[in-house]
């Protein structure tokens, strides 16, 4: 810290004290003259304006000494000392010198909280001086997540009702037909029912010790990102394979077409039963957008190569998207696709609406949270499913599974 720049504050703040006397002095003298004159004497009225200028000037000389000072200060505290550790504030201290604190003392409300940061003082009493402080890792580290898709693969779309209802055509018999003139016409034949889905609430609870969510912010957060993942991760089973049954969704694959090929093919595979999907889904009308498959599935298709020992689906250091037959390939890690497969028109076909979208709710008077510090957290949302054409979907078992690599080799060496 620099003694020169503390000596001139002194003189500067010596020289104000006296200058600001003399500004009053000279002040009230010019008073009592205009008093008695009526007016002030040009030399009066000179002398003011020289102690005015000067008391002015004193002031903005302190005021830029006083920040000169302190951005000393601060450099100085910023530097390390070589044998003593770095000073913190236990957290008492924090709080007790909190502005925030005074302000609330002040004035005390009722049934209000108050929230002071304490990210910088010493937590722990245990950690007596001198001794290194261990490192804390950032983040938490989190269970790995199966990756989420159906939503986006299907029409998307939003109601303010408790329930989606629309008119499905089920059947056209096609009568047209050239017609002689002054003849009757032929009818055709079109078919309607009217269909309705329930909105479905899904929803789970969780339970936590007011106090590590209020000490711990990231951890409210990690909780809030889980409980919403756990959410999806139902409303992904429902939209698959819900049953319809009570409050469940009717989902994909109940309502799916069994896959049924036109057709046999030689030497068949998963490749080849994919296509025909496909082709089952286009002879419906609908030509499908996409393959859902399990991991292992997908895996046993990509892995599959010719005599020579070459991949058939192209490069394995390519970075082109999981593709088939032009199709996006969606793998997911659902036990119940393990040998299985759902192809179909996911935009056509299928349509999940939002009733109320996804939400973290947290409460302190449910049951005895309040006398225990507990705090409940619940996660819902709303939602229906609108499977609008069944027939779009096509689902089914691996007529022909490509073999496992191991077969493969006891096929060659035989």
């Amino acid at each position: 810290m620099s003694d020169s720049t503390h000596d001139l504050l002194k003189q500067v703040s010596a020289e104000l004290a006296q200058a600001s006397s003399d500004f009053s002095k000279q002040a009230e003298e010019a008073m009592t003259e205009a008093r008695k004159a009526g007016g002030l004497s040009e030399q009066t009225k000179a002398a003011v304006d020289e102690l005015a200028l000067r008391f002015n000037s004193l002031t903005e000389a302190e005021a830029q000494l006083k920040t000169r000072l302190g951005e000393i200060e601060q450099e100085f505290a910023r530097v390390p000392s070589q044998t003593a550790p770095a000073p913190h504030d236990s957290l008492g201290s924090v709080v007790i010198k909190s502005e925030a604190l005074k302000a609330f003392a002040s004035s005390l409300e009722g049934g209000k909280r108050l929230s002071i940061p304490v990210n910088a003082a010493l937590l722990s009493s245990d950690i007596p001086p001198n001794v290194v402080e261990p490192d804390r890792l950032p983040g938490i580290d989190v269970m790995p997540k199966q990756r989420l898709f159906i939503r986006d693969l299907i029409a998307p779309g939003r109601t303010t009702a408790p329930a989606i209802f629309w008119v499905q055509q089920t059947g056209f018999t096609n009568a047209a037909n050239v017609v002689a003139e002054g003849q009757a016409k032929p009818y055709s034949d079109i078919k309607f029912d009217i269909k309705i889905t329930a909105v479905s609430t899904l929803a789970h609870m969780f339970k936590a010790a007011k106090q590590i969510l209020d000490d711990f912010s990231q951890l409210q957060s990690t909780i809030d990102v889980e409980m919403r993942y756990g959410l999806k991760y139902v409303e992904e089973e429902e939209v698959l394979f819900g049953d319809g049954t009570g409050v469940h969704l009717k989902g994909i694959v109940p309502q799916a077409s069994v896959f049924s090929p036109a057709f046999d093919v030689a030497q068949p595979s998963g490749i080849d039963d994919l296509r025909l999907a496909m082709l089952q889904a286009q002879l419906a009308r609908l030509p499908a957008s996409g393959h859902v498959l399990h991991f292992i599935d997908w895996a046993k298709i990509e892995l599959t190569k010719d005599t020579l020992g070459r991949y058939i689906l192209g490069n394995p250091l390519g970075l082109a998207g999981p593709l088939l037959w032009g199709l996006p390939v969606v793998a997911t890690e659902a036990q119940a696709f393990e040998g299985r497969f759902l192809t179909g028109a996911f935009r056509t076909g299928a349509q999940l609406f939002d009733r109320e979208d996804a939400n973290v709710v947290i409460s302190t008077e449910n049951a005895d949270d309040f006398e225990k510090n507990l705090i409940s957290i619940r996660c819902e949302e709303r939602v229906a499913l609108a499977v609008k054409r069944p027939e779009a979907f096509i689902q089914g078992p691996f007529t022909a599974p490509t073999p496992e690599p191991e077969t493969r080799s006891k096929l060659k060496a035989a």
